[in-house]
């Protein structure tokens, strides 16, 4: 039988080796919850047993199921008809089978119907989804809207949702975007007004609302009549009615299992989540920081998908009598994708802990005042290092994802361009990875602040003090690399001769910053390993070339560009 996590050796390694007890110990109450639920884990090594279980149930119903159906899937999608959609009827039953197996309330408390697992189990889930079908995660194993409810909403609002959503019997969607606003979410127009009685009402339209055929919503809309700006936003929970027109689905270029919908709304009711004007600068922001997680991991698990099909056609693929995997050629691309893969799979556990222990700090201080004190530092360290490592992984997996994507056709060549073949699938999946949840460009403005702060040297600190006792050239070529980086950084930070100089560097230095702290990974991966010893050598023989170039670049750089962009593309007319 095919199964999505027990044919995958990167992933079973991850398992044998990840930091998860601290956590486990906090998501357990130390292990209190084992006397009020009887399938709650009694130790640690029961809770880790308990992981494996639920995703080989994922993996077998990815590799099984999903996997098979997805180009079905693919070609003919949801429909709308009389206000409602319909999916595709072998998403349907993938949601169906989720559902039954217990896995829709993932992260979410036990009290509520939920699994109570970690964001880093969460992590592991949705790649093995993702891989099998790439546009599955948005709608199974979604569970950003049912956290953020369960993080922000009153008592009274998770008793009566929360149940419904962790069986399944309810869906979900974040309903951000309108058509003036997307990146720029302050910009948000859809009205919120407040009658007599204090019942809310949403007037408006949304778009590209993922899943907006959901039954719940969480709405970010403008609630202040004076209120400019993200002050004027609140964050609503609306149960879909007759009150909500979905206008249309859009057409797409990829992931056309999940309904991408075009929303009106025509004084809807809704119930207000938490304060009135935090909509954006709080809730809105711990969502997406939730759900660029869910995308690093899709994008790791369509990467995947994409190596593995590539690496099987080429070893069948027979030219000039021998496999084309044995020529240079490929094997150098095939083994560079593999890499990039393990690489965001590192990166992607690693940033899941760091949310998982900020997460367990946040709600065990909010459960314990009296302990409050004790760990407030801690908690803060935790928050920098989750809101320094979460852009992060959104841009390199994402980015990652399209690279080996496209390698993957490049590999199959002109039957890669055909429908026949899943590569082509995959390369739409993949697109819109980097794209939605907030662009690579975004998530470079939200890096470049913890790598000019201090933030990042201080993790890369932290982990040069490790033991990596095989591996001593490759420390020397990481720390040189340090000294490299830390130039160019402080260059660009001291660089007077055009205002925007910094701002223009900052992808190449937070891809330094990248490019650095996967190195570390990587090796201290290897002190588990011989073959991933191997990968880190492959990953840091190219990693200082990269680093040198991006100097190199940054310090003989006059502001060339900056001086001359518009004489070349225009000035800009509004």
């Amino acid at each position: 039988m095919e199964n999505f996590l027990t044919d995958n050796e990167d992933i079973l390694f991850h398992l044998d080796h990840l930091d998860l007890d601290r956590i486990i110990h906090f998501k357990e109450d130390n292990f209190e919850q084992a006397k009020q639920f009887a399938y709650a884990p009694k130790d640690a090594e029961d809770a880790k047993d308990s992981y494996r279980r639920v995703l080989s149930i994922i993996g077998e119903i990815a590799g099984e199921y999903m996997a098979p159906n997805a180009p079905a899937v693919d070609e003919a999608g949801p429909t709308l008809a009389n206000n409602q959609v319909t999916m595709h009827p072998a998403t349907q039953k993938a949601l169906d089978m989720m559902a039954k197996a217990d896995m829709m309330g993932f992260v979410i408390p036990r009290k509520y119907g939920g699994l109570n697992m970690p964001n880093t189990i969460l992590s592991i889930a949705a790649e093995i989804a993702a891989r099998a079908d790439g546009s599955f995660l948005n709608l199974g194993l979604q569970q950003d809207n049912a956290g953020t409810i369960n993080k922000f909403a009153s008592e009274e609002q998770k008793q009566a949702y929360l149940p419904k959503l962790c069986s399944g019997e309810w869906d979900s969607s974040m309903v951000l975007t309108e058509p003036d606003a997307g990146s720029d979410l302050q910009s948000v127009n859809l009205k919120a007004v407040q009658d007599a009685d204090g019942k809310w009402y949403l007037n408006g339209v949304k778009r590209f609302i993922t899943n907006g055929c959901g039954t719940i919503g969480l709405v970010l809309a403008r609630s202040e009549e004076k209120g400019k700006g993200a002050r004027g936003l609140s964050f609503f929970l609306y149960k879909r009615d007759d009150k909500m027109i979905i206008r249309r689905l859009e057409h797409k270029l990829g992931i056309h299992g999940s309904p991408t919908c075009e929303l009106q709304f025509n004084h809807a009711p809704a119930e207000l989540i938490g304060e009135r004007q935090r909509g954006l600068t709080k809730y809105t922001l711990w969502l997406m920081n939730n759900a660029r997680l869910g995308v690093a991991a899709q994008g790791v698990g369509i990467a995947e998908a994409a190596y593995r099909e590539a690496d099987l056609y080429a070893a069948k693929r027979i030219q000039f009598g021998a496999p084309v995997r044995d020529l240079a050629p490929v094997f150098e691309m095939l083994t560079e994708m593999k890499i990039a893969v393990e690489a965001g799979r590192t990166l992607l556990y690693e940033t899941a802990r760091f949310v998982d222990l900020k997460e367990v700090l946040e709600d065990y201080s909010d459960r314990h005042p009296e302990d409050k004190g004790a760990i407030i530092e801690e908690k803060k360290r935790y928050a920098k290092l989750a809101g320094f490592f979460t852009p992060m992984i959104k841009a390199y997996a994402t980015e990652m994802a399209n690279k080996v994507a496209n390698d993957a056709i490049q590999i199959h060549g002109g039957t890669g361009y055909m429908k026949e073949f899943n590569a082509e699938r995959h390369y739409r999946d993949a697109r819109i990875t980097n794209i939605y949840e907030g662009t690579t460009q975004l998530q470079v403005v939200a890096a470049i602040g913890p790598v000019t702060s201090g933030i990042a040297q201080t993790i890369l600190d932290e982990y040069d003090t490790a033991n990596y006792t095989y591996g001593a050239d490759l420390l020397a070529k990481i720390r040189e690399s340090r000294k490299v980086f830390n130039e160019a950084l402080e260059y660009a930070k001291a660089y007077e001769g055009h205002d925007q100089f910094l701002t223009y560097h900052s992808r190449r230095l937070v891809e330094m910053a990248t490019d650095l702290v996967i190195s570390y990974l990587l090796l201290r991966d290897g002190n588990h390993s011989e073959r991933k010893q191997k990968v880190a050598a492959i990953f840091i023989a190219k990693m200082p070339s990269r680093i040198k170039a991006n100097r190199d670049f940054i310090m003989d750089d006059d502001g060339t560009l900056l001086k001359n962009y518009e004489a070349v593309i225009g000035k800009t007319v509004l």
